[in-house]
């Protein structure tokens, strides 16, 4: 039989058993269109390493008066966020991420589970792998077990350091979820937001004009119209964020800034000998005041427009960059990324999703869904990496609408790599997962044990023919269930797992024992 050849990673896939494509949703999910970036502003990493020295320029007064008027430097101080939105129903377990049963990742599944999940009987997990006799297919370079043939890892390891991979650890998910569906309430930014995720610019921004920002909707329960999500999926969105007039085609930022202060003391003197004694006039001064104010901090903090372009920033862009500027230039999901990493990392935002379009793979062979997937690696590693050289943690989440299952059919073309096809969508083979950086070390597992610690990794399980177990966890078979399983991750990394009835009163995630057995680790900061 003659083999189909590996599809471009922004080729479109039109599949015979799909309909053919009518919404914004669909287009997304079979790369017709490109899917974006979304931010929302909660944590406060500011760009500077130093907010106060890099604002010191400023007066005293007017750094006085930038408190009185609630000027937001920093944000809220919580662990940046980074979601990616696999549009489509993409493989996470098995050929990428380990899933195993109730004893954790290497609690192996069956030869036929593996099947399922894409993995012949010579590449399964305790297969012999004559390339590396020592560690077989088992990859755990980042803490969280991999499969050693995943390109979803190889692209993340592409573009981490030895010594960004060391300060990583993950957790795995196993977890229903529809297919090819945008009703999937699978997107976490209203609840991280919730949460305490703030940042200095704005609170939430997605890559999609949609009510979460995102190509997944939101849970109601969450949502926020007060946050909805700006658009943002590629540098200009970025640069566009913040105008600083045109003062500063005349002068350069310390004098426009210096002009700017000396226009709100004189305004603020002549508005002290106005006092006509009614409470609106005291109004009216503030807002005038606060204005000239915010004016002045808009202009020392982002005068210079390198301060917000990513392609301007040199950990991201150029010789010795994350990505090189051939990459970057030619590769939209790469600037997608890098938009979203610039603003979320530092602080300009406290979380954002990054949406990909096109893994909807099953395209009866298996090349396609490994490009795809290794450029999602690469996008998740360059956050990653991104993160370490700015000296600041990140928790990023990954997860798809529905996932795939193979047939056992082997595509043995170069791209295939002698896997199994995809052959259609299964939503039983679903997974999410979380990877965590921590500039300070790897994330510690909970547990006092390493049978403990294998148990929190893996928040649930399989059945060794590669299905969900769907009473292994509240969140293997309730994605609204699940979004508050991440959102009792991310408090618990601030140690704040004890505010989750507090944030969310409405949760149905048990008692605190429940709770525990839902959270993966140990406080980072």
């Amino acid at each position: 039989m003659k083999l189909k050849k590996a599809l471009h990673p922004d080729a479109p896939l039109l599949h015979a058993c799909h309909s053919r494509p009518v919404s914004r949703r669909d287009f997304i999910a079979c790369g017709l269109s490109v899917g974006a970036g979304i931010l929302t502003t909660g944590s406060v990493f500011s760009l500077f390493a130093n907010p106060t020295k890099a604002f010191a320029d400023l007066s005293p007064d007017l750094e006085l008066l930038k408190n009185q008027c609630g000027i937001n430097v920093e944000g809220a101080g919580k662990i940046p966020f980074i979601c990616f939105d696999l549009a489509g129903g993409a493989n996470i377990a098995g050929s990428n991420i380990l899933v195993g049963g109730a004893g954790g990742q290497l609690d192996f599944l069956s030869t036929q589970g593996y099947s399922k999940l894409g993995l012949p009987a010579d590449m399964v997990p305790t297969a012999v792998n004559a390339a590396d006799p020592a560690t077989g297919f088992v990859n755990d370079q980042l803490g969280l077990a991999f499969h050693s043939d995943s390109q979803m890892l190889a692209g993340i390891l592409e573009r981490t350091s030895m010594a960004t991979q060391a300060m990583i650890n993950g957790a795995v998910i196993p977890s229903r979820s529809e297919n090819d569906t945008g009703n999937n309430p699978h997107n976490p930014m209203f609840a991280i937001a919730k949460a305490g995720a703030n940042g200095s610019l704005m609170p939430l921004i997605g890559s999609r004009n949609s009510d979460s920002g995102a190509n997944s909707m939101a849970p109601a329960e969450f949502y926020n119209p007060e946050w909805r999500p700006t658009k943002i999926d590629r540098p200009s969105d970025v640069t566009g964020l913040v105008d600083v007039g045109d003062l500063f085609g005349l002068l350069d930022q310390n004098d426009a800034v210096a002009v700017m202060e000396s226009i709100q003391r004189l305004s603020d003197k002549k508005l002290a000998r106005v006092n006509s004694g009614v409470t609106r006039d005291d109004v009216i001064k503030d807002l005038v005041r606060c204005g000239y104010v915010k004016s002045a901090d808009l202009a020392d903090r982002f005068g210079n427009p390198a301060t917000l372009d990513p392609a301007a920033d040199t950990d991201i862009v150029g010789e010795g960059a994350i990505f090189s500027s051939a990459e970057f230039n030619s590769d939209a999901e790469f600037r997608k990324t890098a938009s979203v990493m610039k603003l979320v990392v530092n602080g300009f935002a406290g979380a954002g999703t990054v949406t990909i379009g096109g893994y909807d793979y099953h395209t009866g062979e298996r090349g396609t869904g490994e490009l795809r997937d290794l450029r999602a690696g690469r996008c998740i590693g360059a956050c990653l990496e991104y993160a370490a050289r700015r000296n600041q943690p990140l928790m990023i989440y990954l997860y798809s609408d529905g996932s795939v299952a193979s047939n056992g059919r082997i595509d043995d073309s170069e791209n295939g790599r002698g896997k199994g096809e995809w052959t259609g969508d299964n939503s039983s083979t679903a997974a999410s997962a979380i990877l965590v950086y921590n500039p300070n070390g790897r994330p510690a597992l909970l547990g006092g044990s390493t049978v403990e610690q294998a148990r929190h990794q893996q928040i649930g399980f399989m059945r060794p023919d590669a299905s969900v177990e769907t009473g292994s966890s509240m969140a293997a078979n309730n994605v609204n269930l699940l979004v508050q399983t991440v959102m009792l991750n991310y408090l618990a990394l601030h140690g704040e797992q004890g505010r989750l009835a507090e944030v969310a009163p409405f949760h149905g995630l048990g008692n605190a024992a429940s709770q525990d057995r839902l959270t993966a680790f140990a406080p980072i900061v």
